[in-house]
């Protein structure tokens, strides 16, 4: 096969178009959310279907007020910190992975030192804004 080889689509299996991406994630700056002491760097989101790639950085006693859940499954991969749920004591180390099924009910959390996660959504984030965010895009 040759560079100039590509791969072809099927009538019954089309194949989602997506460009190649490269980010330098210390690079980028992180965004501030409107819940104190949370940022996020979004690597990916699809408009579409609400699905989203993001390094989430909670500050030391920062985390989520009130118990919730999502409109999708959530997956969470920490790489440091630690961040806890407190009404279960599931509590996240660095390597620990999390994954939240779509419409399961956790929280509160809060971080116990400063903590970063990698968090993945496969849709949308919540059924409908949380009282505790007032710009529309920290719920998508």
């Amino acid at each position: 096969m040759s560079g100039k080889d590509t791969q072809t689509k099927t009538a019954s299996a089309p194949m989602p178009s997506m460009d190649e991406i490269l980010l330098h994630s210390e690079t980028m700056p992180w965004r501030e959310k409107s819940l104190a002491g949370v940022a996020e760097k979004m690597f990916w989101r699809d408009d579409e279907t609400g699905a989203s790639i993001a390094l989430i950085k909670f500050s030391k006693g920062a985390g989520i007020p009130a118990p919730h859940s999502h409109a999708s499954n959530q997956f969470m991969y920490c790489l440091s910190g630690k961040y806890e749920y407190t009404s279960t004591g599931v509590t996240l180390l660095p390597g620990s992975f999390y994954c939240n099924p779509k419409g399961n009910v956790h929280g509160p959390t809060i971080a116990h030192e400063e903590t970063i996660v990698v968090e993945i959504y496969d849709g949308p984030h919540y059924p409908q804004k949380p009282d505790w965010y007032t710009d529309e895009r920290d719920a998508h």
